[in-house]
C-alpha cells in the first residue's frame, strides 16, 4: 500500500504456480479446485489462510462454538470434520472468526456471507500454497485466499513547516486560520505572493487562480459547514486525537475508554473511543514511534482540522469553536515498526459501517498493472485481476458501499474513496480502479497533473495533490522541498523532530508538507463530506451513488464553461521537473508531455461550492422526517432529532406507553421497546409536528445469533 509520494505501498506481489494433486485425490477435479483458491500467493504470510465456508456448514460452526472466535479466544476445531483432518496434519491449528460480531449489525453481515470468512493459522513449517490447495478440494470449502503484510516502500519524512515558505496570497475572507495562507489547495488566488522568486522557466503557469477545491465561495456561505453526524473513516496510520487542530473533531465512541479491556457497546472490540488500533487489537491509537510518518494525522487534518480557532491550519469540512464539523474516526492499519495485515484492513473496513462512517478515507493501494516494470512490479491490470485475487476485500468493500449509512438517516450507503497511485501511469492502481469507488488523480498548483500521478483508465476526478518535483526552485533553503505541496497537521506527540519549530507562526502543535495522490484524496473525502454535512443541515436524505454521480457533474469549469485541465493539457508543451528532487536535487530532468493526459483525468478537479449546489438541487434527494422505528424488545434506539425537524424544544407522544417510551435528554431521542406491538407516535416543536409508527418485535432476527 503507497501513501504519498512513495510513502507505503503493499509489496509486490508475483504469480506463481499453486501445487496441483491428482483428480483421483480428491472428488473434486484440479480445474474446479484452483478456481477456487486466490490467483495470488507471493508474498503471502506463512502459517495463515483466509477460508469461506459453504453455507451448508453453518450450523456446524456455530454449533463448535466458532461464531464466538477471535484474536482473543481462536478455536482450535472447526467442527467441519474434513477440514479438520486437513489442518490437523499441519501442526499447531487455530480457527478464527474474521470479522467479530457485532449484535447491531450481525443479520446483515450474514446476509452478505461474512460470517462464513474465517481465518486459520498454524505451523509455519508447511507450504501455504500446500496447505490452501489441499483446503480447496473440500466441498465444504468455497473459497481459499493468502494474508499478506502491508509494507511501507520507503522512511521518507514529511518537510516541516518552518514558517518561511511561500504563500497562498489568500486574503482573511475565510476563517482565522494563521497557515491558511499557506493552503493553496484550499484557495488559490494566483497571486505574485505565492512565490519568492521569479517563476522559473520550467513553470508552464507557476501557480493559478482556482486551482484549488473551491473553499472561496464555501466560506461566503454561513451554512456550507460541516455538520457532527457525519463520519470519515481515516484508514491509514493512527489519527492524532490530542492535536489543538484535531482534537475537537475526533469521533468519540460514548461509553468507550481507552485501555479498557471491556466491549461496552457489544461491536467486537474494547476500549475504542476514537477508532481501533487493528494492526495492535487495541483501542490505544499510537502515533509517536520513530517508524510512524505522520500521514494518519496529515490526511485527517486536509478534511477536519477545526476552522476558526486562530491556531494552524483550516480544513474543508471541519468545524469551528461555535459550530462542530464532521467527525474522523481512526482506523489504524499502521502502527510504527508494526506492519497491518490484509486482515486488520478488512476488519477496519466493516468497523466502519458498523459504526457510522459514511466516507472511507483510503489513501492506498496496489500498484498500478499499467506502471513501468522498470520502476515498479505490476499488479492488477482488470476487474477480473483483482476480483480473482482479493474477494474477501472486495467483499468487505462491498459491505461498505452498501450497507454503510442508513434508509433513515442523511445518506444511504457508503463513498470509498482511493487515491489512483503515484507510478505515472495511465492507469488507475486497484482498488481505486474498480467502477464502485471514487479514484483520485493529483494536479499541482497550475491544473498541471501532478508528475507522479496515475492517470488514465479507472481515474474519476482529480483534487489537489503537491508537485515538489515540479515547483522546487520555487522554494528557498530548507524550503525547497515543501514548495507546491500539502500543508496539514502532524502529530504532535511524534518522535519526527520537527513537531516544535521555535518562531514557526501559527504552531500549537506540529504541521508539514507532504504530497502525493494520497494528499489529492483527503481532499475528495473532504468535500464529499461537507456536501453531506449540507444535506443535513438542509435535512436531505441522498443516496450514496447519486452522490457520487454529483460530485463528478459538479467538477470545476471555469465561467465561459470550459475545463482547465483540459485546457492546460491540451498545449502542445512539455511539463519539466526534476524527479527525485527531494533526494537527489536537480540532478535527474525530466518531462512529461501534457497532451498524454488529455482528457484522462477523470470528470476534472473536484470542486467543493459546485458540489454543494448540486446537493441542495431540487432532484438530489429528499425531505427527512422523521423515520419508523423497529425496535426489539428491551433494546433502544437513538436519533438526532435536528436532522429530521427544526427547533430544539421537543414534545413527545406515545399513543400506546405499554409498547414503547420515547424520551429526549442530551441532544438525542431515544425510543425503547417494552413489549411487542405496534404504536402511533409524534415530535413537535411547536410550529411543526411529525408523526411516526413504533414496531417492537420480540426478536431482531432469526439466526440464532441473537
Amino acid at each position: 500500500m503507497k501513501f504519498g509520494n512513495n510513502i507505503l505501498l503493499l509489496a509486490s506481489l508475483l504469480t506463481v504456480s499453486l501445487a496441483s494433486c491428482s483428480v483421483d485425490e480428491r472428488s473434486l477435479d484440479a480445474e474446479t479446485s484452483e478456481d477456487k483458491v486466490s490467483q495470488t500467493v507471493a508474498e503471502a504470510l506463512p502459517g495463515q489462510l483466509f477460508v469461506k465456508f459453504d453455507a451448508s456448514v453453518s450450523r456446524i460452526l456455530e454449533d463448535a462454538g466458532l461464531t464466538k472466535s477471535g484474536a482473543d479466544s481462536p478455536a482450535s476445531r472447526s467442527g467441519v470434520l474434513s477440514v479438520d483432518e486437513v489442518l490437523d496434519l499441519v501442526e499447531g491449528y487455530q480457527i478464527e472468526r474474521v470479522f467479530p460480531i457485532d449484535s447491531r449489525t450481525e443479520e446483515t453481515a450474514r446476509h452478505e456471507g461474512l460470517h462464513l470468512w474465517y481465518i486459520v493459522r498454524f505451523s509455519e513449517e508447511y507450504p501455504v500454497d500446500k496447505v490452501a490447495a489441499d483446503l480447496s478440494k473440500l466441498g465444504e470449502v468455497n473459497r481459499v485466499e493468502y494474508n499478506r503484510t502491508l509494507k511501507r516502500a520507503s522512511d521518507a519524512k514529511a518537510v516541516p513547516f518552518t514558517g518561511s515558505h511561500s504563500k497562498a496570497g489568500v486574503s482573511q475572507t475565510g476563517p482565522n486560520d494563521p497557515l491558511l495562507k499557506y493552503q493553496w489547495h484550499l484557495v488559490n488566488n494566483g497571486s505574485a505572493q505565492q512565490v519568492p522568486v521569479e517563476k522559473p522557466e520550467n513553470a508552464v503557469a507557476g501557480f493559478l487562480e482556482g486551482a484549488d477545491v473551491g473553499m472561496k465561495k464555501v466560506w461566503e456561505n454561513p451554512d456550507m459547514k460541516g455538520h457532527p453526524s457525519i463520519i470519515v473513516a481515516v484508514l491509514d496510520e493512527g489519527v492524532c486525537f490530542s492535536h489543538p487542530d484535531l482534537k475537537a473533531s475526533m469521533w468519540v465512541n460514548e461509553g468507550e475508554e481507552l485501555r479498557s479491556r471491556i466491549d461496552a457497546d457489544g461491536n467486537g472490540y474494547k476500549g475504542d473511543k476514537y477508532g481501533y488500533n487493528f494492526v495492535q487489537n487495541t483501542g490505544v491509537i499510537s502515533t509517536d514511534s520513530v517508524y510512524d510518518t505522520g500521514h494518519g494525522s496529515h490526511v485527517a487534518g486536509v478534511i477536519a482540522a477545526e476552522n476558526d480557532n486562530g491556531i494552524g491550519i483550516s480544513s474543508i469540512a471541519g468545524g469551528s469553536p461555535d459550530s462542530p464539523g464532521v467527525r474522523i474516526m481512526t482506523c489504524q492499519i499502521f502502527a510504527g515498526a508494526y506492519a497491518g495485515t490484509l486482515l486488520d484492513e478488512v476488519r477496519a473496513i466493516k468497523y466502519a459501517a458498523d459504526n457510522g462512517a459514511v466516507v472511507l478515507q483510503c489513501s492506498w493501494g496496489y500498484i498500478s498493472g499499467a506502471a513501468n516494470p522498470y520502476d515498479w512490479a505490476p499488479q492488477f491490470s482488470t476487474d477480473d485481476q483483482w476480483t480473482g485475487s482479493n474477494m474477501l476485500e472486495k467483499k468487505a468493500l462491498d459491505y461498505f458501499v452498501h450497507h454503510a449509512g442508513s434508509p433513515d438517516g442523511v445518506v444511504e450507503g457508503g463513498i470509498a474513496v482511493f487515491a489512483a497511485g503515484n507510478e505515472y501511469a495511465p492507469a488507475a492502481s486497484y482498488p481505486a480502479a474498480y467502477p464502485d469507488y471514487v479514484s483520485v488523480a493529483a494536479t499541482a498548483p497550475d491544473f498541471t497533473p501532478a508528475v507522479y500521478t496515475n492517470y488514465g483508465t479507472g481515474v474519476t476526478i482529480s483534487a489537489p495533490g503537491g508537485d515538489q518535483d515540479y515547483y522546487y526552485e520555487y522554494g528557498v533553503g530548507h524550503d525547497k522541498g515543501a514548495a507546491g505541496c500539502i500543508l496539514s497537521t502532524i502529530p504532535s506527540n511524534t518522535a519526527i523532530e520537527f513537531d516544535h519549530v521555535v518562531g514557526a507562526e501559527g504552531v500549537a502543535g506540529a504541521y508539514a508538507y507532504m504530497e502525493g495522490t494520497s494528499m489529492a484524496c483527503p481532499h475528495v473525502s473532504g468535500v464529499v463530506a461537507l456536501g453531506l454535512s449540507y444535506a443535513a443541515h438542509k435535512r436531505i436524505h441522498v443516496k450514496a451513488t447519486d452522490v457520487i454521480q454529483m460530485l463528478y457533474d459538479s467538477a470545476y469549469r471555469t465561467s465561459d464553461g470550459k475545463d482547465p485541465l483540459r485546457e492546460v493539457c491540451s498545449v502542445d508543451e512539455n511539463k519539466i521537473y526534476y524527479k527525485y528532487v527531494a533526494d537527489q536535487g536537480t540532478v535527474h530532468k525530466s518531462s512529461l508531455k501534457l497532451s498524454d493526459y488529455l482528457g484522462k483525468m477523470g470528470h476534472g478537479q473536484v470542486n467543493a461550492y459546485n458540489f454543494l449546489k448540486a446537493i441542495a438541487s431540487e432532484d438530489a434527494g429528499q425531505p427527512m422526517t422523521f423515520p419508523n422505528v423497529f425496535v426489539k424488545t428491551g433494546a433502544m434506539k437513538a436519533y438526532n432529532p435536528d436532522l429530521y425537524i427544526s427547533g430544539s424544544n421537543y414534545t413527545l407522544n406515545v399513543e400506546n406507553e405499554s409498547i414503547a417510551s420515547v424520551e429526549y435528554r442530551e441532544g438525542k431521542i431515544y425510543v425503547k421497546g417494552l413489549k411487542a406491538g405496534q404504536t402511533k407516535a409524534s415530535i413537535s416543536t411547536g410550529t411543526e409536528t411529525q408523526e411516526f409508527i413504533i414496531t417492537v418485535r420480540e426478536s431482531g432476527g432469526g439466526n440464532g445469533w441473537l
